[in-house]
């Protein structure tokens, strides 16, 4: 692979300070992405535990969404394709700002779940999921095996993954949410090691030209991916491990 080839052409020095350089790059992206957890967790654990406040998105009784709802619901997903257009544009400084709004407004669109499921069994589906992420990205970290090809493969299912559930955002279909949980669940499953990998093969591409604000901005575009890879994983073994109020 060609990462392992650049440590090579190095010497001794150079490579333990590359070394150095990757795990403070990775502690940084995954300090970056524990704090968009709170943010997230925060936001809607307030909203979706305070009816005067998740009625501003959602009807008190059906929960279904009102304008502002569905707004909020597609939100995130307009911010993720701006963000990507916009990185090379902003400031480090900025894009974490972005980063954390984003995981604000994330919070506000998964506010609901504190109302259809018990605290008990949230808690419980983020302290699982916590594990399996765990592990999996310790996989794509650790693995000598080049994981690149899962790259296309998943994101066509990812795309595919995308279409089916807005298609059953107006056909409420059961057996489709089934079937749209499993295939996503592996999907995210898989994505996590594949971004792991990713995130530390771009370090060590780039680790010799020492550039500070790519590198920041590098460990944002990374905190991003795992998280977003982390929230979904949740999301999905929440339709299988939550319990209804």
């Amino acid at each position: 692979m060609a990462q392992y080839d650049t440590i090579r052409s190095v010497g001794v020095g150079a490579r333990a300070q590359i070394d150095e350089g990757l795990r403070a790059h990775m502690n940084k992206v995954y300090g970056l992405m524990s704090v968009a957890m709170l943010v997230t967790a925060g936001v809607a654990w307030s909203v979706g535990t305070s009816d005067a406040l998740l009625s501003i998105f959602r009807d008190p009784l059906t929960l279904r969404p009102n304008i502002l709802g569905w707004v909020v619901m597609f939100a995130p997903l307009a911010m993720v394709f701006a963000f990507g257009a916009l990185i090379n544009r902003l400031s480090a400084a900025a894009a974490q700002v972005f980063f954390y709004t984003f995981a604000a407004v994330m919070g506000l669109s998964l506010a609901w779940i504190f109302k259809v499921f018990t605290g008990v069994s949230i808690a419980q589906t983020f302290l699982i999921t916590s594990i399996a992420f765990a592990g999996l990205s310790l996989y794509g970290y650790v693995t000598k095996r080049d994981l690149s090809g899962m790259g296309t493969f998943l994101m066509m299912g990812l795309i595919g993954l995308l279409v089916a559930m807005i298609v059953n955002i107006f056909l409420a279909s059961s057996a489709l949410a089934f079937a749209i949980s499993v295939i996503g669940l592996l999907i995210f499953a898989g994505l996590t090691a594949y971004d792991t990998q990713r995130i530390k093969n771009d370090y060590i591409a780039h680790a010799q030209a020492m550039d500070s604000e790519w590198l920041a901005k590098s460990a944002i575009m990374g905190a991003l991916n795992l998280y977003l890879d982390f929230i979904n994983m949740f999301m999905f073994l929440l339709q299988f491990l939550g319990n209804r109020e």
